[in-house]
């Protein structure tokens, strides 16, 4: 199942006149998201790595502690016009029974979860503590981070619509890069690819964002122990609060050899 883009008639527009010709967008979609038959969020995504994300979203709400915690995950039946399944429904069975939240969760392509601006709501919920990390990454590596995440981009290559999320090495080894056209679903595939693989507490990992640092990105790192956060853009004020508040090194506008660190400015080493 691969429908992360599409073509559409458009016309552009330049001095030279007007030219008539598809364009590659890039796919937006929702995918809801069910534990036991049972409805408990519905998304704006990008198709693809759906299993992924559905891991990191649950991790990410404290519904799952673990990839153990799934027993299976499988699409539900749903067709479009053409009489093929859209994937857009996602089935989750837990291996024990748990309590869902009383609230239903509608996410955009835009946005994380509304709602969510406490800060001690996500103090008392990790398990982790990005500030026992003893992770620091040379200041040149840092730099290289956004365009080798950029590299990585086939989505937006085509289609300039994707946010993209990756998680990195200090030594600037990519482990794994997602795209989305949701800023927090890219960021929930690469965490889900993480628990997925038993990467968690990730602790030796750097997640770079090609988007500005809001609070649920700060929020996701917190929740699965990153220590750094690196976002091409500006960072939210609740999300530097959070980020000062856990540990966790945040650095902005992370763009050729300038950066703005926002906390715990000592894991990046500037005299190497």
């Amino acid at each position: 199942m691969s429908r992360v883009t599409t073509r559409r008639k458009m016309v552009r527009v330049t001095t030279e006149g007007e030219i008539r010709r598809p364009d590659t967008l890039a796919v937006e979609e929702p995918l809801e998201i069910r534990i036991e038959g049972e409805s408990l969020a519905v998304t704006m995504r990008t198709p693809g790595n759906d299993i992924d994300l559905a891991h990191g979203f649950l991790f990410g709400e404290n519904i799952i502690e673990s990839a153990d915690d799934i027993v299976s995950a499988r699409y539900c039946a749903g067709t479009d016009a053409e009489g093929h399944n859209t994937h857009n429904v996602l089935d989750i069975r837990l291996r024990a029974p748990t309590v869902l939240p009383m609230r239903r969760f509608v996410i955009s392509g835009a946005c994380g979860v509304c709602g969510k601006t406490s800060v001690d709501e996500v103090r008392s919920r990790t398990r982790f503590r990005p500030a026992d990390s003893a992770l620091t990454i040379d200041a040149p590596t840092l730099s290289a981070l956004p365009d080798e995440l950029r590299s990585r981009q086939a989505a937006f290559a085509v289609t300039g619509g994707v946010h993209a999320a990756g998680l990195f090495t200090c030594d600037g080894t990519a482990v794994v890069v997602r795209e989305d056209v949701g800023r927090h679903n890219a960021v929930d595939k690469v965490l889900g690819w993480a628990v997925r693989n038993h990467r968690i507490p990730a602790a030796d990992l750097v997640l770079v964002v090609s988007s500005r640092a809001s609070f649920e990105l700060v929020q996701k790192a917190v929740m699965v122990g990153i220590p750094m956060l690196a976002a091409v853009s500006a960072p939210s004020s609740l999300a530097v609060d959070l980020a000062a508040e856990a540990g966790l090194t945040l650095v902005g506008f992370l763009r050729g050899d300038t950066m703005n660190i926002y906390t715990e400015a000592q894991r990046i080493d500037f005299a190497g």
